[in-house]
C-alpha cells in the first residue's frame, strides 16, 4: 500500500503539476490575447494616422488646386475687366468720330440751306427777266408805225 500511497501521491503532484501547467498555458493564452488586441490596436492606430495623413495631404492638393482656380478666375476677371475697358473706350471714341461727322454734315447742310435760301430770296426779289443769252432770247414781232409823212419809222415794240 505504500507504493499505491506513493503511487497516489505521484498522481496528486502530477495532477498539481498539470494543473500548474494547464494554469500557465491559460495565463500564456490571456497574455497572447492582449499582445494580440495590443497589435491589433497598435496596427489600428497607425493605419488610422496614415489614412489621417494621407487625408491631410489629399486636403491640402485640393486646397492648393483651389487656390489656383481662385487665381485663374481673378486673372480672368482682371483680364475681362481690361477688354471691357478698351471696348468702352472704343465705343466712346466711335461715338466722338460719328457725333463729329453728324456735326459736320448738320453744318453742312446748314450752309446748304442758307445758300439755297439765298437764291431763292434772288429769284422772288428779282423781276421775271431772262439773260440776255441769245439762244435763250425770243424774237418779237416788229411793228412798224406809220408816220405821217407815209414812211415807217423802225421802233420795235
Amino acid at each position: 500500500m505504500a507504493e499505491n500511497a506513493d503511487l497516489l501521491a505521484l498522481l496528486a503532484e502530477m495532477k498539481k503539476s498539470m494543473e500548474k501547467g494547464q494554469e500557465e498555458m491559460r495565463k500564456g493564452q490571456e497574455e497572447m490575447k492582449d499582445e494580440m488586441r495590443k497589435g491589433q490596436e497598435e496596427m489600428k492606430n497607425e493605419i488610422q494616422t496614415h489614412v489621417e495623413s494621407k487625408v491631410g495631404e489629399i486636403k491640402d492638393h485640393v486646397n492648393s488646386c483651389i487656390e489656383k482656380i481662385e487665381e485663374d478666375v481673378q486673372s480672368v476677371r482682371r483680364e475681362i475687366g481690361e477688354v471691357k475697358g478698351g471696348v468702352e473706350r472704343k465705343i466712346e471714341e466711335v461715338e466722338d468720330k460719328v457725333q463729329g461727322k453728324i456735326e459736320e454734315v448738320k453744318e453742312k447742310v446748314r450752309v446748304k440751306i442758307g445758300d439755297l435760301e439765298k437764291r431763292l430770296s434772288e429769284l422772288e426779289d428779282r423781276p421775271i427777266n431772262f439773260p440776255a443769252n441769245p439762244d435763250l432770247r425770243y424774237s418779237r414781232p416788229t411793228v412798224k408805225s406809220l408816220t405821217f409823212d407815209g414812211s415807217s419809222s423802225g421802233n420795235t415794240f
